[in-house]
């Protein structure tokens, strides 16, 4: 299968999502509003920025699996838009092709 830039910038991403998945899941119960480090879920080779998120925050990014979480400035417009804006990180969802990819590699179905 010949991917395009896109699409592996989106596996990439959905990656990086997997990793902050597997972090969400070892909180314990009651944490829900404590800050956590998450992995920053951009598409840019070799970033390894952690975001302060709540297990909270990250839930309501993944109510759309086309939402990832974002270091400042990570963001690609190519591939996505920023829906959401705070001081400790960005919400952005995936458009086109990245879109689809990263919502048949939902680990949410």
């Amino acid at each position: 299968m010949n991917e395009s830039p896109h699409e592996r910038i989106a596996r990439n991403e959905a990656l990086f999502r997997d990793v902050n998945e597997a972090i969400e899941r070892g909180r314990w119960q009651g944490e829900e509003d404590s800050l956590t480090a998450f992995r920053c879920e951009c598409g840019r080779l070799g970033c390894t920025d952690l975001i302060e998120l709540t297990p909270r925050e990250y839930e309501q990014i993944r109510t759309d699996p086309r939402r990832f979480a974002l270091a400042n400035g990570h963001q690609m417009p190519e591939v996505e838009e920023i829906v959401e804006r705070h001081l400790r990180y960005l919400v952005v969802r995936k458009v086109g092709n990245a879109g689809e990819v990263a919502q048949r590699r939902n680990p949410r179905r």
